[in-house]
């Protein structure tokens, strides 16, 4: 069979196995078929021919295969692309094995690892012959880890109210917590917060602590920002609040008239 040579580890292995093989673009359909009829009867296994590029229409069940012979039949035209060997992974046994010629893509080894294939190996190095094995666990299975499971705590559904022993509450209580607050020590200030009353308390607590202040207001002393306004309206500007009152001694309270407190309409 001078166009196709089986690899010598495969040699007396075969036998009962399923076993595809794909050829690509140029190959003789008389070579193919004379390839599937030795391998049958010589090696006594079981063959399905597929072409490479219509692998993935051919909708084969996944784990098929147990082994691959890609690329084998002269003139050895099929490129191991990462589509075609995501494909032939998918329908390979678990520790199946591929046996394949590559000539023209240099990436043949990154798509093996890519794909999921490991224990690459150079058959042939002169016919660029290799090998590599998928591994024993089917791609993309997924395995529980035994320290995963997370440990959260619950009651029991079978307890019921009356099984459960409930801490008093009461002894969580100190004597201290019991006492009475003293009426002294509850009053504060409104603006600060604290006990003590603030400069011009109006919140009715200097009253309570006893620091009571008169009633009465303070009297202020007139001021003016000019400084004649006591003098009289000659000494007064046009919008002097003191205008057309009579002068006063500086300290004197001042009483506006009636005309003044009203204001004008």
């Amino acid at each position: 069979m001078s166009s196709f040579a089986i690899p010598k580890d495969l040699v007396g292995s075969l036998r009962d196995k399923n076993v595809l093989v794909l050829w690509g673009p140029g190959c003789q359909p008389e070579n193919v078929q004379k390839c599937s009829q030795e391998l049958g009867s010589t090696h006594q296994c079981k063959i399905v021919v597929e072409h490479s590029q219509r692998l993935a229409l051919s909708s084969h069940p996944s784990s098929t295969f147990d082994v691959v012979l890609s690329n084998l039949i002269e003139p050895h035209s099929v490129s191991h692309s990462f589509e075609l060997l995501t494909e032939v992974v998918r329908v390979m046994k678990p520790n199946g094995v591929i046996y394949a010629v590559e000539a023209s893509d240099p990436k043949v080894s990154a798509n093996l690892k890519l794909t999921g294939f490991c224990n690459e190996k150079l058959e042939d190095s002169s016919a660029n012959m290799f090998s590599a094995q998928k591994p024993n666990f089917e791609v993309g299975s997924s395995s529980k880890l035994s320290f995963g499971k997370p440990s959260v705590w619950s009651l029991s559904d079978a307890l019921v109210d009356d099984q459960i022993e409930l801490i008093n509450e009461d002894d969580l209580l100190e004597e201290s917590d019991l006492l009475k607050p003293a009426a002294d020590s509850l009053k504060v200030c409104g603006t600060t917060g604290k006990r003590k009353a603030c400069k011009d308390c109006s919140c009715g607590l200097a009253e309570e602590l006893g620091q009571t202040t008169s009633n009465e207001p303070s009297t202020k002393t007139a001021t003016s920002s000019c400084g004649s306004c006591y003098l009289g309206d000659a000494f007064r500007c046009a919008s002097c609040p003191y205008l057309g009152m009579p002068a006063f001694k500086p300290g004197e309270k001042i009483q506006l008239s009636e005309r003044q407190l009203n204001p004008d309409l």
